[in-house]
């Protein structure tokens, strides 16, 4: 409603008053015909003001909904800069590729299928209706709590279904086939993450547990239900599962561990285009958990603050235990710290004040330094996804029943969400880890995982695309097996990696 209709049925409404009161002021009673036809007036007015500040309200929760989609959409570019940057030059282009066709076979998976096995009408396991975004009334019937339209609902749970694809690309990085990830990233997008979205927050079992279990809130008319509000298990620990099968199911790039077993550096080819990446997921994030309100409304202020002080929070916790462990300021470990603090938050933004989100954060940052050291043992992850992604989405999910104001053990309540958000993590990650199990042999049976040693020497921009990144090897000191895919010694790896290396180890691809 623009301001000139609000003055104009304002004006409208007093002068129907004023005529009112004039007349009773004179002593002088009004005609009833007139006093009706007042009435009728005002109440016309009223209406339309009513109908226009909901008509207002519809359009700005739209607006926020579609701008808050875009805003998660730029977090592949994140995602991009960040794979690119800590992984070497030579496969650079086969990054920016992945997360380019993240997004466009993203979309169509998850347009065609995913959306309906999300939210569409079915049991509790899974939607069975709504192919292609379609059906009759009530088909989608989980989401209508959000007052805006289908196509904005569908574009903006569309760039969480890219986002949890995209998570597996940079576990993977740097020996996998481009077909299959491709195939991979269908499956994710259309079958595993819509499933587990489904169970959450399309109407499924895990949203009614609290009831089931009987943990009913102090007014004793209500239950403490599953909270994930912006993804912490449902995009994050679905899509870090699927990148620990992936790297592990894949195996390690050559020279990652020597002959002793024990694991060695591969810096990435810049850490500067890693550090903006890293910013460019922070600035997204804002919209990935403030446009899950799908709505307007007076919470984004609230959730956007504990959104920010979560992954400052991560980022200085990451910082200062690297700092004890390594004896230097690791960037990889810091960057990767910030992430992890928003992971975190993610599950809860909307149900801890910022005393809660920064614990959260700090928690989150200490964990992704312990879960890099101890995954880098047996699992090659060139950016740190798994810590960040599974570590930080199933901590952070938990976290939910400790530091929720609402229901959270450490503010007075009992167990029951503490116990709820539990039974969650774990139910995700056992599906997640059999739907992978097989989703990846079977691609390894059928097109092959892995690409031919030659092609992970010489790189995948050439092997797999035809084009280097930078086509002039002085620019990054060779392209081949030397230059910047050699690692050095005490050089800081990629945030996935120990960080000092004491001795020179032999060269690697």
């Amino acid at each position: 409603m623009t301001s000139k209709e609000i003055r104009r049925a304002a004006l409208l409404m007093a002068g129907c008053g004023t005529a009112l009161m004039a007349g009773v002021a004179l002593g002088q009673d009004a005609p009833a015909d007139a006093v009706a036809a007042a009435v009728d007036t005002a109440t016309e007015a009223v209406a339309e003001v009513a109908a226009s500040a909901d008509n207002s309200k519809f359009l700005m929760d739209t607006m926020w909904t579609v701008l808050a989609g875009t805003l998660v959409f730029s977090m592949q570019l994140g995602f991009a800069y960040v794979e690119s940057g800590f992984t070497r030059a030579k496969n650079s282009n086969n990054i920016m590729m992945k997360n380019l066709m993240s997004v466009c076979v993203g979309t169509l998976a998850y347009v065609a299928v995913g959306f309906a096995i999300m939210f569409g009408a079915g049991n509790g396991l899974i939607g069975t209706s709504g192919w292609f975004a379609s059906g009759p009334e009530g088909t989608f019937a989980s989401l209508d709590w959000a007052a805006i339209p289908m196509e904005a609902k569908l574009f903006f749970q569309l760039m969480f279904a890219a986002t949890a694809g995209t998570i597996v690309s940079g576990a993977m990085a740097e020996r996998t086939k481009f077909l299959s990830y491709l195939v991979v990233t269908a499956i994710i997008t259309a079958i595993i993450y819509p499933t587990i979205g489904h169970w959450a927050w399309g109407g499924g079992w895990l949203s009614g547990l609290g009831e089931q279990m009987g943990y009913a809130k102090p007014d004793g008319e209500s239950f403490y239900a599953f909270t994930d509000f912006a993804g912490s298990t449902v995009v994050h620990l679905t899509g870090g599962i699927m990148a620990f099968l992936g790297a592990l199911i894949v195996g390690a790039r050559k020279g990652k561990y020597g002959p002793d077993g024990k694991p060695r550096a591969i810096p990435g080819h810049s850490i500067p285009m890693a550090t903006l990446g890293v910013f460019i997921l922070w600035f997204g994030w804002f919209g990935f958990n403030a446009g899950s309100t799908m709505a307007a409304d007076g919470s984004i202020g609230m959730i956007a603050l504990n959104t920010n002080m979560a992954a400052a929070a991560g980022a200085v916790s990451a910082m200062f235990l690297s700092l004890f462990l390594f004896k230097t300021y690791d960037i990889g470990m810091t960057l990767n710290g910030a992430l992890c603090g928003l992971v975190c938050v993610t599950a809860g933004c909307a149900a801890v004040n910022p005393f809660g989100a920064t614990i959260i954060g700090l928690i989150g940052g200490l964990l992704v330094v312990g879960a890099v050291v101890l995954f880098d043992k047996f699992v090659d992850d060139p950016v740190g996804a798994v810590s960040v992604h599974a570590v930080g989405g199933a901590s952070g999910t938990i976290m939910v029943g400790l530091f929720a104001t609402d229901g959270g053990l450490f503010y007075g309540a009992g167990p029951g969400l503490l116990i709820i958000q539990t039974i969650g993590v774990l139910a995700t990650i056992t599906f997640c880890l059999v739907a992978g199990s097989i989703m990846f042999f079977a691609v390894k049976a059928t097109l092959g995982l892995r690409v031919s040693e030659e092609e992970e020497f010489q790189g995948l921009d050439l092997g797999e695309h035809g084009l280097s990144a930078y086509p002039d090897p002085g620019f990054v000191g060779g392209m081949a097996g030397g230059g910047m895919g050699l690692p050095t010694a005490n050089h800081s790896s990629s945030a996935s990696h120990a960080p000092m290396m004491k001795t020179n180890p032999e060269p690697v691809a």
